[in-house]
């Protein structure tokens, strides 16, 4: 049952994401405009992330901080909202979660999934993948996701309780699951609870 619950999982990102790539596409024109007028740099951010069974991708992300902002003051961190490395257009996409849509790239090359745990950089809270614990390295048996059970349950936490809920949704997956993550997810971005 699992082996076609993720099949049919594939096959929805693909569809669902493609279509949305298509529909949003002016709407990524017009933010990656505003990006590049408001502040310096590129309007995309890319990192190395650790994705499906320890593979290393490149997240696609509309860039919402001042360029380099991870190698200065918290680094991967935001305990604020008015933390001065993010941009003042960053600050929307942020609480909007619009600063996420480029993600839905991701999914259609495979990197990612819609919905599932979300994908770690390379060297927080371990230095690579071969350094996290056995017991931790389950969390990448499933491709990574844009939102997932943590952005719904929890969000801001330590990344020992977002481990236990990463470890949940693997265990209790199922399509039905997916789609309740969905539109919990639309109903908080839709509140306003973005980062």
């Amino acid at each position: 049952m699992r082996a076609i619950n993720l099949i049919i999982k594939r096959i929805f990102d693909l569809l669902v994401s493609l279509i949305l790539l298509f529909i949003l596409s002016p709407f990524f024109l017009v933010i990656a405009v505003a990006i590049k007028c408001t502040s310096n740099g590129p309007a995309f951010f890319l990192q190395e992330r650790i994705g499906y069974q320890g593979k290393i991708f490149k997240i696609i992300k509309f860039r919402t901080m001042v360029v380099n902002a991870e190698h200065i003051g918290d680094g991967v961190c935001i305990y604020d909202k008015s933390d001065p490395r993010v941009t003042k257009i960053g600050r929307f996409l942020r609480s909007t979660s619009l600063d996420e849509l480029p993600q839905l790239i991701n999914v259609v090359k495979g990197d990612m999934s819609i919905v599932g745990p979300r994908p770690p950089v390379t060297y927080n809270p371990y230095d690579g993948y071969e350094n996290y614990p056995e017991w931790a390295k389950k969390r990448f048996i499933m491709r990574p996701g844009i939102t997932g059970l943590v952005q719904v349950k929890l969000r801001d936490s330590n990344w020992n309780e977002k481990m236990k809920i990463d470890m949940e949704y693997i265990n209790k997956f199922s399509i039905f699951l997916d789609v309740e993550i969905l539109f919990k997810t639309v109903l908080t971005v839709l509140q306003g609870k973005g980062t």
